[in-house]
């Protein structure tokens, strides 16, 4: 239950402003993942919870809505892909949602008061089942199809023509006399018995490949579909058609797009015209007259729901009357004349056998329930997420709790509610060390202020986050050595000769090893080991930036250094800081507000910077860093106390500036850029003079707009900033030499 101090109209507006920042972040990252990525992170129920708080602030307080609110928004935008982009004749919407029947009737009746409708006055709606599947629009011009094109982000989505060629629902021609041009849309899905057919075959062929080669089979390394909906997603979403039309997808009808002519005047009768154009609609598609009859339709596909053989997640219901749609028109990103009645999460019981701690790359503890199995929603589930220790607490869950849970959205899992709390069991102790049982090394396990999630200090020591870590040290934006990829690094872990990035400098011990594997050659570890000795005097900010420390970025590492200059300087800095803040942990203060004052002006002082981006964050996560003795110890052997003394020797750090006509102002990047990566570009800005910012204000001198530009081109053009593409940044770039 939500806090009465959570409440918006008890919220400051300040509190609100951040809170709504935040939303829009974690809504945009969540819109990426499900949209753009097929690969959702948490339930339809966690994200509609967040869209619903994002709504309810900003009904709080309707002038602190942001240009990138999610209710401004539909779907993600494109990302890159080897698929072309369309754009689309008519925006393709999205749906509000209701989750009860009081909304349903609150909506209806909003639908009467817009229409102004007397009180005896019968409003007809359409209602259908809610597929679980991809949004697609299929373009036909003189009863042909010319092109098929995904949602996207409503405006632009991507080109998949060749691909639905292969879907059977799908005609090349439809039937009878069709308008001249109508976009037909709907969704693309699979239903349950292919989808287990899918991930069975997916099986098999893996099983087969290991067979040929003679290797040992991994069941658990087998990459299968999460979800009947990704399964969709990805097939369709394929540059090469021939793998679309071995998968087993299925379309249905529900709307349209651009018509040179609409045939019907209501809902009804234009869905049975495409049904009679040779395209199939919902079965459950029906005509109802008033609430209850709504809420009646409602209750009999949630009956019918667990034997459907596809995936549903609620129903849809529309004014009938088009003339009524006409009037009632959109708002946001969604239509008045339309809402989405979602169903509750699927729930069961059963029983808590353990509690695992997974460490993900970032050194975060993610706890992780073992169940007995138990049938959700047709799915045997066994293991179920915790989120955090302050989720752990709030359920009060130990090992041997009933416990029911709930599979929303079809992704993993959740906890909602624990029966037997109340009887006495020993309770869970979360570990504060990262829990070497896990592969972990046995470092501090922290908080940071004001978060929940605990993660391992261990950083460049701890096995379970190596990989990942050496592969950001390599990376292009640090220390960008040729040679050394994923493969590479994950087969030298194996071998035991990359521990931590000092290893990387010690391979030139491992020649022969290294060409005594296969698919090794002089050639090809002459020129590894060479990539390796050209950084041998890196610069100081790509390798701080390489070392992954919590908070501090590329922008970030560069603005250190400009302080600092000697990279050497920055283990002293960060336990003079930790020294303060334990001498200080309030600031001597008990306000808040003054005490975060001086904690950022110590910050600054002991690390001697200005730059606007060095907060309390990156203090805390440096001196939390180079606090734990094992990472001193690998900072120690990688750079050293004294030049010559470790692996590298980066140089003093300075930024050469040249005359430009952007020297003093503040730029902005935005949008894709094509012939550099956003870190190159913010360093020659920089060495032009100029201030890369990462966002646009009155203090914005110029915007650099690469393709899809969003809010950021927008606010700049309300500001009349200058605003410039990445060609024309070349010239500026180029001119000053």
């Amino acid at each position: 239950m939500e806090n009465a101090s959570d409440l918006p109209e008890n919220l400051s507006e300040a509190d609100a402003a951040n809170e709504l920042m935040r939303l829009a972040r974690t809504i945009r990252k969540h819109n990426r993942l499900y949209h753009a990525e097929d690969s959702p992170e948490i339930t339809d129920q966690e994200y509609d919870a967040l869209v619903r708080r994002n709504e309810a602030l900003e009904a709080a307080f309707p002038h602190l809505v942001r240009k990138d609110s999610p209710s401004q928004g539909v779907g993600h935008e494109v990302a890159a892909s080897p698929l072309s982009k369309v754009t689309h004749a008519v925006r393709m919407m999205s749906l509000d949602n209701a989750f009860d029947g009081e909304e349903v009737g609150e909506w209806v009746a909003r639908v009467r008061r817009f229409l102004d409708l007397a009180p005896d006055a019968p409003v007809a709606f359409t209602a259908e089942d809610k597929i679980d599947g991809l949004s697609l629009s299929l373009r036909y011009e003189q009863g042909e199809l010319v092109r098929a094109a995904t949602r996207g982000d409503g405006q632009v989505g991507e080109d998949v023509t060749a691909n639905v060629a292969h879907i059977s629902d799908i005609p090349a021609r439809l039937k009878g006399d069709a308008p001249d041009v109508f976009e037909i849309r709907g969704e693309v899905y699979m239903d349950r018995a292919a989808f287990a057919d899918l991930n069975a075959r997916l099986m098999d062929e893996a099983r087969a490949a290991a067979e040929e080669k003679g290797a040992p089979f991994e069941a658990d390394k087998v990459r299968q579909f999460a979800n009947p909906r990704n399964a969709a997603a990805g097939s369709l979403r394929q540059k090469d058609a021939s793998v679309t039309a071995k998968r087993p997808l299925r379309f249905w009808a529900h709307g349209w797009g651009e018509a040179s002519q609409v045939p019907g005047e209501t809902q009804s009768e234009v869905i049975r015209a495409i049904e009679n154009f040779g395209l199939p609609v919902s079965p459950q598609f029906t005509r109802v007259e008033g609430l209850d009859a709504l809420l009646a339709h409602y209750e009999t596909i949630a009956s019918e729901r667990p034997d459907l053989p596809y995936e549903i997640d609620g129903v849809v219901y529309k004014v009938d009357r088009l003339d009524w749609q006409e009037r009632l028109g959109f708002v946001a990103k969604a239509p008045r004349w339309a809402l989405a009645h979602k169903f509750p999460a699927e729930r069961a019981e059963t029983t808590l056998e353990a509690i695992d701690i997974q460490i993900g790359r970032t050194g975060k503890l993610t706890p992780v329930g073992r169940l007995a199995p138990v049938l959700v929603g047709g799915v045997t589930v066994t293991n179920v997420t915790l989120h955090n220790r302050d989720e752990i607490a709030r359920l009060g869950l130990r090992v041997g709790d009933r416990v029911v849970i709930q599979r929303a959205g079809d992704v993993i899992p959740q906890v909602v509610e624990n029966l037997t709390r109340d009887v006495k069991r020993p309770r869970f102790e979360f570990p504060d060390h990262c829990p070497k049982e896990y592969g972990g090394c046995g470092s501090e396990a922290v908080a940071e202020e004001g978060e929940v999630d605990v993660r391992c200090t261990g950083g460049l020591i701890c096995p379970a986050q190596r990989l990942e870590r050496l592969k950001h040290f390599v990376s292009r934006g640090a220390l960008d050595i040729e040679g050394l990829g994923e493969k590479t690094i994950a087969q030298f872990i194996e071998h035991g000769w990359l521990e931590g990035p000092v290893d990387i400098f010690r391979l030139r011990h491992k020649r022969a090893e290294i060409l005594a594997l296969d698919g090794w050659q002089d050639k090809s570890v002459d020129n590894l080991l060479a990539a390796v000795e050209e950084k041998r005097e890196p610069d100081a900010a790509r390798l701080l930036f390489g070392l992954g420390i919590r908070h501090v970025g590329s922008v970030t590492a560069r603005d250190l250094m400009k302080g600092l200059g000697d990279l050497r300087r920055l283990p002293g800095k960060a336990l003079e800081f930790h020294e303060y803040r334990a001498e200080n942990p309030r600031g001597g203060d008990e306000k808040p507000s003054p005490f975060a004052g001086r904690m950022l002006e110590a910050v600054r002082r002991i690390y001697e910077v200005r730059a606007d981006g060095i907060g309390t964050a990156v203090g805390h996560a440096l001196a939390d860093f180079f606090h734990e003795d094992h990472n001193r110890q690998v900072w120690s052997a990688l750079i050293g106390d004294e030049p010559g003394e470790g692996e590298v020797d980066p140089p003093v750090y300075e930024v050469e500036t040249v005359e430009s006509p952007v020297a003093g102002k503040t730029v902005v990047f935005t949008g894709k850029l094509e012939t550099m990566s956003r870190d190159e570009a913010k360093e020659q800005a920089e060495r032009l003079g100029a201030k890369a910012a990462g966002s646009v204000s009155a203090k914005t001198d110029l915007l650099v707009a690469g393709p899809g530009a969003g809010s950021k081109l927008k606010k700049a053009e309300e500001l009349g900033i200058e605003v410039i593409d990445e060609a024309g940044w070349a010239e500026i770039v180029a001119a000053a030499g």
